[in-house]
């Protein structure tokens, strides 16, 4: 008798990998906290399989402060070598040869020579323009009563912020817009992974060839901004490369644009579904300083650390981790470890300042955390004074999150209503 022929069974994972898609649900896009608590409870440092790679994914506030800052869990991609160019491809490393990507000593050259044009003074001097950018956003939202936040506000603001300060000109927004939000919305559309993958390579390699570009034009005619001023920096009698300087651009686009941008939709929501806390602080607008900070530990817009790749074996609360394996800290679980602050689910925004890491922790801490805060607290401080009566547009279960596998923690759209007042 012919047999016919039976398609092969997948095999299941061992008893240490947690499959992805038991975890990377739709509800969890929603609201990924209560799997995290799941997680730091029974298995806080656990092995995750998704299509693409295996990750140990770290839970706990203690055990995530140790691994950033642990050296044996690399950041540079060239070193990682065989398992960068799986998980990532070739593509990608043109846009990644920045400190982000690479350990001590080039990272300590590189993070120096990017803090010297990246100082408190040049941040703070730019406070008047924020506040005017924020000003002519509200002007054109606040007649009508009704703004879909993520595209006319919370966009627009981080990115003319970051394009002010990089010296990219107004009329190139739109084209850097759309090539960022290929990358933020991966997993949408109905693509395939290997589309998504196509999608991502296609809009980097637009990003790089701009970049790239923007250097040449300020190497030829210097300004005063910060691409003209990492082309000046040196370092003894070294200074950046052209490789390093076009993904410094990068890094410094994403970190000062995407970040904030999608921060500023999670704060409204966590501010309109917390209705005491809201009038809290409308009641007291000299909490806002340590109502952002609380809001940034509730619900931050980096869920989780960028890759390391472990050196060697290392143990990580207790679970060995093998050398070559991928580690992830997922920021967003430690900032909600009850053992790191008391009803860490709570939204308290007299909480006070709390050691969260949303900007990291350990010596790739983000760098433009005084940036990110000064727009967040300008920008919320005149949206709760210029949009009275502010409200959701839709029942706040249909809001439409950024997929699992977004980098992001942020929402699609955020339709909100308000009572309409004159410019």
């Amino acid at each position: 008798m012919t047999q016919t022929a039976q398609p092969p069974v997948a095999a299941e994972p061992p008893e240490d990998i947690v499959p992805g898609q038991e975890i990377y649900t739709p509800a969890f896009r929603a609201d990924p906290y209560p799997v995290y608590a799941r997680l730091r409870a029974e298995r806080p440092v656990v092995r995750v399989r998704t299509p693409r790679f295996d990750s140990f994914l770290v839970t706990r506030y203690d055990d995530a402060r140790q691994a950033l800052s642990d050296p044996r869990l690399s950041k540079d991609l060239w070193r990682a070598g065989d398992t960068y160019l799986a998980v990532f491809g070739e593509k990608a490393r043109q846009i990644n040869t920045n400190m982000l990507n690479s350990d001590p000593p080039e990272h300590t050259r590189l993070r120096r020579l990017v803090t010297q044009a990246f100082t408190p003074r040049r941040i703070e001097a730019m406070r008047p323009r924020i506040e005017e950018i924020v000003e002519e956003l509200l002007d054109r939202m606040a007649p009508h009563g009704r703004t879909e936040f993520v595209d006319e506000f919370a966009l627009r603001l981080p990115l003319a912020v970051i394009g002010d300060l990089l010296g990219i000109p107004a009329e190139d927004h739109e084209e850097i817009l759309a090539g960022t939000q290929v990358i933020r919305t991966v997993g949408t559309g109905g693509r395939s992974p290997q589309e998504d993958r196509a999608a991502i390579g296609q809009a980097q390699e637009r990003l790089h060839a701009y970049f790239s570009g923007l250097v040449a034009s300020k190497r030829r005619e210097p300004g005063e901004d910060l691409v003209s001023a990492l082309i000046a920096a040196r370092d003894g009698d070294g200074r950046l490369s052209e490789a390093e300087l076009v993904s410094t651009c990068f890094l410094l686009l994403f970190a000062g644009y995407q970040t904030t941008s999608d921060f500023l939709g999670n704060a409204v929501v966590a501010l309109l579904t917390h209705p005491e806390e809201l009038q809290r602080l409308l009641d007291d607008p000299g909490l806002l300083p340590d109502a952002v900070e609380e809001l940034l530990r509730f619900d931050g817009s980096v869920p989780v650390s960028s890759f390391r790749f472990a050196t060697e074996d290392l143990e990580i609360g207790g679970v060995t981790v093998p050398a070559g394996s991928i580690v992830t800290i997922v920021l967003s679980a430690a900032n909600h470890d009850p053992e790191f602050v008391p009803d860490a689910d709570a939204l308290d925004l007299s909480r006070g300042p709390t050691h969260h890491m949303s900007f990291g922790h350990g010596i790739h801490k983000c760098l433009g955390t005084a940036l990110a805060r000064l727009e967040a607290t300008t920008a919320l401080r005149r949206i709760l004074v210029r949009l009275p009566d502010l409200r959701l547009d839709v029942p706040v279960e249909d809001l439409q999150w950024l997929p699992a596998a977004s980098a992001f923690r942020g929402l699609l759209e955020l339709p909100l209503r308000f009572t309409p007042t004159p410019r």
